[in-house]
């Protein structure tokens, strides 16, 4: 038996699946349910929910894709190895939810489109909290590496009104690919945070933001290789907009012409105007 599927984007593929009789479909109905029923006596309404919800599209993905057992102990195996790989500098999950576009997918409903505010991005794995304050016209590379870089714009709200005193974080990869946390010298460097002015001007030096690829020496840079996508990341500098009464923005801003727009590694590009001419906003909400 030949099962012919229609992807998301229309693309048909021939799987090769044997049938499966009535007796085996019900059977696997029951066990469905009886997972579905476990979850009746939960009191918060929201968990119950999602954990249906799971249940339901796992036991979907098992029944339509039909893994051998050697299959899902890989599966797990996978899992298990990303688990161990994880410590306080590296988060393999993070990878994994973000190569999956998961991460940004987790963005966009939580996002939604208002107007030409620039729109959200990634957080990434690499931000820590308690980073150096500089001033306007400061420098935040801290001796990271890299072709100078000026950067500064106006921060408005979704109105366009300029905001006055609005932090800005922002962090990038030195000219190596590696930001200061993948570093084992303890060194912070390449990122920074800043206020606006009472006009909601900003500015600093930085560096030349340039492609590099994501921790690819783990288990989510194996399953990369194996379905033939590349870890690279466009060239990007991160941001992290906050002002009072307006909704936080986490953003990235790229270069113009680089050739990785449109394949970055963990779907982190928009199409946003307003990202594309350098200068976030911070949308009300």
């Amino acid at each position: 038996m030949t099962d012919v599927r229609r992807g998301p984007a229309g693309a048909e593929h021939e799987t090769p699946r044997p049938p499966v009789s009535a007796e085996q479909q019900a059977r696997e109905e029951e066990l469905l349910q009886r997972v579905v029923r476990s979850f009746g006596q939960c009191g918060d309404p929201r968990l119950k929910q999602v954990m249906v919800s799971l249940v339901e599209h796992l036991h979907a993905f098992l029944r339509e894709v039909r893994p051998t057992e050697e299959e899902w102990a890989a599966a797990i195996a996978f899992l298990t190895e990303a688990g161990h790989i994880t410590d306080d500098r590296r988060q393999e999950f993070i990878l994994l939810s973000d190569t999956l576009g998961a991460s940004m997918q987790t963005i966009a409903i939580n996002n939604e489109v208002c107007g030409d505010a620039t729109e959200a991005t990634v957080f990434g794995p690499c931000f820590v909290e308690g980073s150096p304050r500089i001033p306007i016209g400061g420098d935040m590379s801290f001796g990271a590496t890299g072709e100078p870089c000026w950067v500064g714009g106006t921060v408005t709200g979704s109105d366009g009104a300029p905001l006055a005193g609005a932090r800005i974080e922002v962090w990038e990869a030195d000219e190596d690919g590696l930001y200061d946390v993948q570093h084992d010298d303890g060194r912070t460097a390449a990122r920074a945070h800043l206020f606006t002015d009472r006009q909601g001007r900003y500015s600093f030096w930085g560096i030349t933001p340039r492609p590099y690829p994501i921790p690819h020496d783990g288990p989510v840079g194996r399953m990369l290789q194996a379905v033939g996508r590349s870890p690279y990341r466009a060239s990007h500098l991160h941001f992290m907009v906050t002002a009072d009464g307006h909704r936080r923005l986490v953003t990235h801003i790229f270069v113009r012409g680089d050739e990785l727009l449109d394949r970055d590694s963990v779907f982190g590009v928009k199409e946003s105007p307003a990202l594309l001419r350098g200068g976030p906003g911070v949308p009300a909400g």
